[in-house]
């Protein structure tokens, strides 16, 4: 290829520097008087042909750019983590240290009526599990949290929950809490549960905390 010429390497600076595409005039009024400014941009558009930056013209105007062939090199793919709302937040806690739960005991702890959709994102996650059935009229369906939950918070087992000294540290618990306060024992045994009919899974999915549209 024969050597580049000062005005290339000029017209190459200019476009290089610039915030965005030049026109023939843009160029020629930085460039010397009387500068072959579309010839120069022939011979450096011929140059960079087949490289990975090619110049080319558009709506009249000239630029670099990547060659399309290796735009995939600049796309970055990146999985964002789903943030969980003020409620879901609280009721995963609940869940992790009363499991296991119903609906009713989870809004109980909460004092609010359960939103529709908390539950809903905790069990998409994977976070959240149904484990089985109170045995208590209406049968509600106990919730527990899953190994996944343990994964995510860097969890050994649930008995590495931080406890009430830590909970208080982090400043989430009163210091003046009453003497014979205490934080539940996560992950009991759940004898007055009984395991949940896979079958009826479903069904009770929709019945269960697919209730009263409150933003809770």
């Amino acid at each position: 290829m024969n050597e580049i010429t000062a005005i290339e390497r000029q017209i190459e600076a200019l476009l290089f520097a610039a915030a965005g595409p030049l026109s023939l005039d843009d160029l020629a009024k930085r460039l010397p008087e009387g500068a072959e400014v579309e010839a120069g941009l022939a011979a450096l558009r011929s140059r960079y042909d087949g490289r990975g930056v090619e110049l080319i013209c558009v709506a009249d105007r000239w630029r670099f750019q990547t060659a399309p062939d290796l735009s995939h090199l600049m796309t970055e793919q990146r999985d964002e983590p789903r943030r969980l709302s003020k409620a879901a937040q609280e009721t995963l806690a609940i869940i992790a240290y009363h499991q296991p739960v119903t609906r009713a005991e989870i809004e109980s702890v909460r004092g609010v009526q359960a939103s529709k959709g908390t539950l809903d994102v905790l069990l998409e996650l994977g976070l959240v599990r149904m484990r089985g059935r109170r045995r208590t009229p209406g049968r509600p369906v106990t919730y527990g949290t899953t190994d996944a939950f343990l994964e995510h918070y860097g969890l050994a087992s649930l008995s590495d929950l931080p406890g009430m000294a830590e909970m208080k540290a982090a400043g989430l618990l009163s210091l003046d809490l009453p003497p014979d306060f205490a934080l539940p024992n996560p992950g009991g045994e759940g004898a007055d549960e009984d395991p949940l009919d896979l079958d009826d899974a479903a069904p009770e999915f929709h019945t269960d905390f697919l209730g009263a549209d409150d933003q809770a």
